[in-house]
């Protein structure tokens, strides 16, 4: 193998374009393995992990990787897309490594590590040399350190802790600050149970949120579990009443009900009303907050409310107008007005004359198979879903119906399909 550089530090991989040596991209480099060994040994490089398309994680053998600089990974192009498995006696650095605490050997106290080097040797295998690490306070009274001095010290001049030790995980949440909710979801369902709850506190609430309902069942269980109940009602809060409700219905009903009781009062009641439906209903499956206005408004208003960050793609495709109240249970529903529909018209244009009065809302008894069967039929990405007294309760989307149609554990689901000529796992 031939390198440009010697050393390389990992955090300035991450996220780096991984090719094959014709120059097609293969993924992104989220990780780097390594594999401990006795009596303190710097751990072996084996392997990194590669994000390729499809957002799957696969593992890359250090003896295919040919080149590594500081812009670019390149390797043999030879990739077994296997979803990566982590093995007993492998470490993930990112994951793993990163904020864990040492100790140092000089007798000057602990330190966190941010960043770990690795060098080739002349054996052309790779292995941790240095930590980058930020010093706490000094336990040496002679020691001149300040607090969160930064230095770079070899491997075996850190003691390390047990895996069972509190770790903390901000630097894991900065490096992957870029990644959408699923992938991050991805990445925490592949940690274990200690990593995962570390890295799930680290995350602001709102992440958190946008992250669980991305989560299979049992994690977003265990996680929630895992918190301090009334942070776990804030979460709650955040996320949408639809996957809160999934969410709740899933814990113990005593359980669920304390968190009911310290979430906001509007929130908790969005989500009780959910949880009155069976699951197989359109009431089981619907958001209760999709964009509503009354006829009167505008187009321009109308855009203005389809531009919301918080919004997805799916929900911002159609606005449901009603007459007051304009939240749900509604007043009397009018009609959908497609966003298609909005770019046709000046912004001045009053959405009661632009109402779709053909499309028929689904009533919030419907079964699943009736909604899919709408959606499919009339190629929508929502349907309004309504009462028996005609009023807007909320609104089905398509991501909606395809979560409950796919098996529960669609998101391991593995597609062996190669982008690249497969090749076996090597260390």
């Amino acid at each position: 193998m031939s390198t440009n550089v010697s050393r390389v530090f990992v955090a300035r991989l991450l996220g780096l374009d991984v090719f094959d040596p014709l120059g097609d991209r293969l993924g992104r480099l989220r990780d780097v393995v390594v594999l401990s060994r006795s009596n303190n040994a710097p751990p072996h490089v084996v392997g990194i992990v590669v994000e390729v398309p499809g957002k799957r994680r696969v593992f890359v053998p250090m003896t295919r990787v040919t080149s590594i600089d500081q812009t670019e990974v390149i390797c043999t192009g030879l990739v077994n897309l296997r979803r990566f498995e982590q093995r007993g006696a492998e470490t993930l650095v990112v994951a793993e490594l990163f904020d864990r605490r040492v100790t140092l050997t000089d007798g000057s106290g602990d330190a966190t590590i941010e960043d770990i080097a690795m060098d080739q040797h002349r054996s052309r295998d790779w292995f941790v040399s240095k930590l980058f690490v930020r010093r706490g306070h000094s336990l040496s009274p002679l020691s001149r350190l300040r607090r969160n001095e930064t230095l770079i010290v070899d491997w075996a001049d850190a003691n390390q802790g047990t895996r069972a030790e509190p770790q903390a995980a901000r630097q894991f949440v900065v490096t992957h600050e870029d990644l959408k909710p699923a992938d991050f979801a991805e990445a925490l369902h592949e940690m274990s149970d200690k990593r995962r709850f570390e890295v799930a506190s680290e995350l602001q609430d709102e992440r958190l949120a946008d992250v669980l309902q991305e989560l299979p069942e049992d994690d977003q269980v265990e996680i929630l579990s895992a918190l301090d109940v009334e942070r776990a009602a804030d979460v709650l809060e955040e996320m949408d009443p639809d996957d809160a409700a999934d969410l709740l219905a899933e814990l113990p009903t005593a359980q669920a009900e304390e968190l009911l009781q310290l979430m906001a009062p509007e929130d908790a009641e969005d989500v009780r009303r959910l949880l009155e439906y069976d699951e197989d209903t359109a009431g089981g499956l619907m958001t209760p907050v999709p964009v509503i206005l009354p006829p009167e408004a505008t187009v321009a208003e109308a855009l203005a409310h389809v531009r919301r960050e918080e919004l997805s793609p799916a929900l911002a495709s159609s606005i449901f107008i009603t007459r007051p109240p304009m939240e749900t249970p509604t007043g009397r529903f009018l009609g959908v007005v497609h966003i298609q529909q909005l770019l046709r018209f000046p912004p001045p244009e009053p959405l009661g004359n632009l109402v779709d009065k053909n499309l028929e809302p689904v009533s919030d008894l419907a079964h699943i198979s009736e909604v899919a069967r709408a959606l499919a039929t009339y190629n929508l990405n929502s349907l309004p879903v309504v009462d028996r007294d005609g009023r807007l309760v909320g609104a089905v989307t398509v991501d909606d119906v395809l979560d409950h149609l796919l098996p529960d554990d669609w998101r391991a689901h593995e597609d062996d399909a190669p982008i690249r000529k497969l090749g076996g796992r090597i260390g």
